[in-house]
């Protein structure tokens, strides 16, 4: 998705939730400068997807009985790192913000999975912390306009993020396994915020890909 696309609900969703674009701006360069592991292009990861049938997963409990549901390639929203590893299985993507269990993420990107690690307003504490830590392959993702070496493939949350970047990348088609769009994960708090970002992620989804994404 080209930004000009994007960018009209980018502007929505900030001030839904108020947002700050020149705070989102701030973690891209901060994310940009810091960022470990060793950055790729997104041809690379077009390479692991192109073609194929792709799977996100989510980071709903369902996940854990639904793993037999996932088909070759897998891109993991981020906690969903921790799930996938549990079952042995390691993503080929993991799409994150740097919440839930970094060390799992880590841990899988040294394994083999690229990283797209994603900057916003309100985790640069996060990314100071946890982004120098990767040390395979990485590609820097923002919710703003894109620069440089930072990229934006559309998408709000890490999972419809997940969905928009398998798209991008030319997959054959799109499953989303793990999620639960009514009910947020309890561990996620404040819940009603939650479900209002999920809300959103859903509209993206069906607004910009009608028909690609098996549900």
């Amino acid at each position: 998705m080209d930004f000009e696309t994007w960018e009209p609900y980018y502007k929505r969703i900030l001030v839904d939730f108020g947002f700050s674009r020149a705070r989102d701006e701030a973690a891209a360069k901060v994310l940009d400068e810091v960022l470990g592991g060793r950055r790729i292009r997104p041809r690379v990861i077009e390479a692991e997807v192109s073609g194929k049938a792709v799977s996100v997963a989510g980071n709903a409990p369902r996940l854990k009985v639904d793993l037999g549901r996932l088909t070759e390639v897998v891109v993991a929203a981020d906690e969903a790192t921790s799930t996938l590893a549990a079952g042995g299985r390691v993503p080929q993507v993991i799409v994150t913000d740097l919440d839930g269990a970094v060390e799992d993420q880590v841990d899988a990107n040294r394994k083999g999975a690229i990283a797209v690690v994603h900057a916003h307003g309100d985790n640069i504490p996060a990314i100071e912390k946890w982004a120098g830590e990767f040390t395979g392959r990485t590609l820097a993702t923002t919710q703003s306009r894109p620069f440089g070496g930072v990229y934006n493939f559309g998408g709000f949350t890490d999972g419809d993020r997940g969905v928009f970047l398998a798209d991008a990348m030319g997959a054959r088609s799109i499953r989303l396994v793990g999620f639960d769009f009514e009910h947020p994960n309890p561990k996620d708090q404040p819940a009603e915020v939650k479900r209002r970002k999920l809300d959103w992620a859903l509209r993206l989804i069906r607004d910009l890909l009608p028909g690609r994404v098996e549900f």
